[in-house]
């Protein structure tokens, strides 16, 4: 299995606070999220993208988007339906 070390001061700095025995269950979750939408980064750079023409109010130019199929989020219980709103966003 390939495993990918996210080595970021912000990934480092989320976790510390989210591993500390005196956060609260509010910030908690809010770190949650906040970290996954991070890891989200990290885990999609790799994914395929495709070129479309669009029209800007200047020019038309291209741009890109998520090829199909698109990459699907599934969360494993318990712990994963708390990262899914950081992901999907």
């Amino acid at each position: 299995m390939k495993v990918h070390v996210a080595n970021h001061p912000l990934i480092s700095h989320k976790l510390t606070h989210l591993r500390d025995e005196r956060t609260d269950s509010p910030t908690f979750r809010l770190l949650v999220e906040e970290l996954v939408t991070l890891l989200a980064y990290e885990a999609t750079r790799e994914v395929r993208t495709t070129t479309i023409k669009i029209k800007t109010p200047v020019t038309e130019t291209s741009g890109l988007v998520l090829a199909e199929p698109r990459p699907v989020v599934v969360p494993i219980l318990r712990a994963g339906l708390g990262m899914l709103e950081g992901m999907t966003k």
